[in-house]
């Protein structure tokens, strides 16, 4: 035991002290960060181009007034205009787009064009479709003799926002959001494939490192290759819970910033708690927003998010994620350090490395469908399956799991991962100081075999 605490002290200290990993350590998490934040706030903030679109409709002026102007669009309704003259120079007269609107739209959704160089964004596309819609139903209703019909539709016109409540076992309710519950469960199953494919490729690599430089030669001289193995495995592990220990203080920092910063005005949870309840009440709405000096909307909503992102249970999440990286490297890394073993160089790893690759990429694609239906069949399975089990039950904890189910799926992990550092173990000490001989499937199944 005291020669493996030997290689796995040496393992850890010569990859933290890497620059690579230092800089890594404290980038991922800003970069992370970065790649959730950035693209929304670049949707939300980035400079969009004012366009002109020009109106033209074929014999009528039914939607003269049906579609809005956005701060970015401006309709402009053309009359007495030859739509086919109009659409070969429109770019000329300083219109982005030409928009065709065909009477028979009222019984053919598709009898309307918008022509453009460019393709249209879908925000506005969207906004075009929803006014004619809205129109053509008004325009439905008003055939039925409805007096004070645009009156009506302005008292029944009603926004529904549906808030999520969980019941635990003993009774107590906490609220919840699916959309914070998709983004953990989509970080926690892509977090798990990448440390889980990347140390597991490290192990591999240090293998094939070592065994064409021969100086495992003079390693084994003093240690059992399956010391050195496990060594290097349980070295290379350390190195990265060190690494997910880190990012977990440093998110927390960032969290506690957040809090005490952008969400210090305690008020905004509580009104933003009380706003389903009073959207009925403009009045009540008006006085509420007097009482914030008019915060803005979108730091409500933020504030919403965060109550709902603190209501997860992470600590469940935080060990099953430890757990679940611990036993799902060791299976695997005991598969890389065997394949290291068995080949001269990275080139000979390829026959060898699909059908490790193959279970991990499927169960990143069950994962990704589990965020929609975290409670099929084929979620349930794949997060029993040792093989696919670390990356598929971490998408679906988030959402809520029985513990039994939870534990099942760990006992069979641990089961499965020392069988396979056993069986690894045997084509490690084989392999190791095998050169020169090209290794197939058949050779590895004799090795497996080998009693000596």
């Amino acid at each position: 035991m005291n020669k493996i605490s030997v290689i796995i002290k040496r393992e850890y200290i010569t990859r933290v002290r890497k620059k690579s990993f230092i800089i890594m350590t404290i980038l991922a998490p800003v970069l992370m960060a970065l790649i959730v934040i950035l693209p929304t706030l670049f949707m939300m903030n980035g400079d969009k181009d004012f366009k002109k679109i020009a109106v033209i409709e074929d014999g009528s002026d039914l939607f003269k007034t049906a579609i809005p102007d956005t701060k970015d669009v401006d309709f402009i309704y053309l009359g007495n205009t030859d739509f086919n003259t109009l659409k070969g120079n429109f770019e000329q007269a300083g219109y982005y787009g030409v928009l065709y609107i065909s009477p028979e739209i009222i019984s053919t959704p598709n009898a309307i064009q918008l022509i453009s160089k460019n393709q249209p964004p879908i925000d506005l596309l969207d906004h075009i479709s929803g006014s004619l819609e809205k129109e053509i139903e008004r325009g439905k209703l008003l055939a039925y003799n409805i007096q004070d019909l645009d009156e009506i539709l302005k008292n029944i016109k009603t926004n529904v926002s549906i808030q999520t409540i969980k019941i635990d076992e003993t009774g107590q309710s906490t609220e919840t959001s699916t959309g914070i519950a998709m983004a953990v469960a989509y970080l926690g199953g892509f977090l798990m494939y990448m440390l889980v494919f990347i140390f597991g490729a490290q192990v591999m690599r240090g293998v094939i490192e070592e065994k064409t430089s021969r100086v495992v030669e003079v390693i084994v001289s003093s240690v059992k290759p399956v010391q050195l193995m496990m060594g290097k495995i349980i070295g290379i592990a350390l190195v990265g819970l060190t690494q997910f220990m880190i990012w977990v203080i440093l998110t927390m920092g960032i969290v506690g910033v957040i809090k005490t910063t952008v969400l210090k005005q305690s008020s905004i949870t509580e009104i933003t708690r009380n706003l389903p309840q009073n959207i009925m009440a403009e009045n009540q709405i008006t006085s509420v927003n007097s009482q914030t000096d008019e915060m803005s909307p979108g730091l409500a909503e933020f504030s919403k998010m965060f109550d709902n992102a603190m209501n997860q249970d992470w600590l469940l999440i935080v060990t099953s994620f430890i757990f679940y990286f611990i036993t799902g490297y060791l299976l695997y890394a005991s598969v890389f350090a065997a394949i290291g073993s068995a080949v001269d160089n990275e080139t000979e790893t390829q026959q060898f490395m699909l059908p490790v690759t193959v279970p991990i990429l499927l169960g990143l694609m069950v994962a990704m469908g589990t965020m929609t239906n975290p409670e099929s069949s084929l979620s349930f399975w794949f997060s029993m399956i040792p093989l696919t089990s670390p990356i598929v039950m971490m998408a679906r904890i988030p959402f809520g799991v029985p513990l039994w189910q939870i534990a099942l799926s760990m006992f069979l992990m641990i089961i499965t991962f020392i069988a396979f550092v056993w069986m690894a173990a045997k084509v490690y000490r084989t392999g190791i100081l095998m050169y020169g001989k090209k290794t197939s499937w058949k050779e590895l199944w004799k090795w497996l075999r080998y009693k000596g």
